[in-house]
């Protein structure tokens, strides 16, 4: 994939990872994104005991991690199988799965032009990316005819891109988001939290950790009246766990 990104990533943040090394309590992974190594110690494969680590992850097997701790003097990054959930790897799978298609349609229609596909994705990349996370979000909002791909890419075969982008892609789903707060002072404050976290999360709703005690949360759907319901959910069962559990929450609407 053409798909990179600089620096380091963050805390809490899912990676899509390939498995370069296996020994006896510890897994060593690329992170596809940022061409950086990470680290994934036997305790974070998988909750419970492992006899044989090799019946969870084989060498260049591609998984999904959540980023634990980085150091970022040395740069060493600590990963976790277990902390995501399945509708968090699914997720993560189908953006990749659509960034992959949206690159090979640059690469078509490059090549048809007789150009580097390189040379068109690393022309119109500072353009997504000062408004998008990827490529394939931009084309399902130019499916939708909120962005005019011929302010993107070159006039001589934009039309071009936007004839398959209009046929394999459909117009991106709405998002809505705010800013959760969890504390509990109890002597499990720390479980109480995940799981409340963990009642949260799922295919619609994605959780990432700002600092703080803080969480964006982040819900999407085709229309903003579903997006809408499935935040009241979210946060009603969030506050209904944690009143119980003695903890205490606060939500900010974004």
């Amino acid at each position: 994939m053409f798909y990179k990104k600089t620096g380091l990533p963050e805390e809490s943040e899912l990676v899509m990872c390939t498995i370069t090394k296996i020994h006896y309590s510890t897994v060593f992974a690329t992170l596809d994104d940022y061409n950086k190594s990470g680290m994934i110690h036997i305790s974070e494969i998988a909750a419970g005991r492992i006899r044989n680590i090799r019946d969870y992850v084989k060498e260049n097997k591609k998984v999904v991690c959540k980023v634990l701790r980085i150091d970022q003097v040395k740069g060493h990054i600590d990963l976790s199988l277990r902390r995501v959930s399945d509708g968090q790897r699914r997720k993560t799978v189908n953006a990749l799965k659509l960034e992959q298609k949206a690159e090979a349609i640059i690469s078509y229609v490059a090549k048809q032009n007789k150009i580097d596909p390189k040379v068109v994705y690393d022309e119109a990349a500072p353009k997504i990316f000062a408004d998008y996370k990827y490529f394939h979000h931009a084309f399902e909002d130019a499916v939708a005819d909120l962005l005019d791909l011929n302010n993107i890419f070159d006039k001589k075969y934009a039309s071009q891109i936007k004839e398959l982008v209009d046929q394999r892609f459909k117009p991106r789903i709405v998002e809505v988001t705010g800013v959760l707060e969890l504390s509990s002072y109890e002597g499990n404050g720390l479980e109480i939290v995940q799981k409340c976290l963990d009642k949260v999360v799922s295919d619609r709703v994605d959780i990432k950790y700002l600092g703080g005690g803080k969480y964006k949360v982040t819900i999407e759907a085709p229309e903003y009246k579903e997006a809408e319901k499935l935040l009241k959910e979210a946060i009603d069962s969030a506050t209904d766990f944690m009143d119980k559990n003695k903890g205490t929450i606060k939500f900010n609407r974004k």
